[in-house]
Formats: structure tokens, C-alpha cells, sequence
């Protein structure tokens, strides 16, 4: 009996060491003389989404990116010579091409060699001229437009305009 008292009282003076009620200590601060075995590497800065959504990454714009002249745009935007009729190929879906490359291009899969042709923006009737590209892909998969074509079509960049396409 009095063993089990002893390892009552023992149990209760651990528990009063762990419990809520006990006293703790600081934990201990590391020695500045002692160098940590693994080097820590800096970590990188932590940045709001919103803050970086709000410019592009490399600061450059698509007016920036447009090496296109204004003569180049004003030729681009002639209307079609009625004298000669362009013959449509069909419609495509457009989304932005590669914007380094310069110049009014569409590459599609509706043409298997580099013709000059037009593509209109049904929708609002705007109509520039280009050059067609092959693209190699499947007639259906959608094409891609140049930056100065969408710009001259005052097309967004993000969105996936259909298109008509004609030789011309």
C-alpha cells in the first residue's frame, strides 16, 4: 500500500511538471560563437499577387513589342481592290503568335504555302492585309495572328477572335 501511495504521489508531481500549471523556461539561445552545421540560404521575398499582376514582368508593352512602321500599318489597313476579289479560304479561331516576330502574318493551317491574303473580324468589319503562313497543324486547330495584325484589327490580346481568311 504504501508503495502504491509513493507512485501516486510521484505521478502527480509529473504531472504538475507538464501541466498547465508549471513553470517554463525559455528556450535556450544559441550560441552566437557556434556556426550552424547546414548554411541557411536567404529566402526569396514574398510578393503580393495583385502587385505583380499589374505589369508585365519584363516592363515591355505591345505598343513596345509592335516594331511595325506606320507605313507598313497604313498598307496593312488598305481596303481590298474591288477590280480583283480575294477568294476566302474559311474561318479560323486566332490566337496571339509569337509577338518578337514583326510584321502582319497569320499562320493557319488553310494555306500550304506563303500567299499574301486578308483576314476581317466579322464582328466589327475591320479587315487587314497579311501574309498567310502555313502552319503545318490541322485544318480546324485554329491560327495564329501577328501582334501588329491584332493591333491593327484593335483586337485584345487575349482573346480568340474568328476570323475570316481570303487570299488576295
Amino acid at each position: 500500500m504504501r508503495i502504491a501511495l509513493a507512485l501516486l504521489s510521484l505521478s502527480f508531481l509529473a504531472a504538475c511538471a507538464t501541466g498547465p500549471f508549471a513553470q517554463r523556461t525559455p528556450p535556450a539561445q544559441p550560441d552566437p560563437e557556434v556556426q550552424p552545421a547546414v548554411a541557411e540560404t536567404p529566402r526569396a521575398e514574398v510578393r503580393p499577387a495583385a502587385a505583380t499582376a499589374l505589369r508585365p514582368p519584363t516592363g515591355r508593352t505591345a505598343e513596345a513589342l509592335d516594331t511595325t512602321s506606320p507605313e507598313e500599318r497604313q498598307a496593312a489597313a488598305a481596303p481590298a481592290p474591288a477590280a480583283t476579289p480575294g477568294r476566302e479560304l474559311g474561318r479560323t479561331v486566332a490566337s496571339l503568335g509569337d509577338p518578337s516576330q514583326g510584321g502582319f502574318w497569320l499562320a493557319t493551317p488553310l494555306v500550304t504555302e506563303t500567299v499574301q491574303g486578308r483576314v476581317t473580324h466579322p464582328p466589327s468589319g475591320a479587315s487587314v492585309r497579311l501574309e498567310l503562313r502555313p502552319s503545318g497543324a490541322m485544318v480546324g486547330s485554329g491560327s495564329q495572328l501577328s501582334l501588329a495584325a491584332f493591333r491593327a484589327l484593335d483586337l485584345p490580346l487575349t482573346g480568340l477572335p474568328e476570323l475570316v481568311v481570303s487570299t488576295e
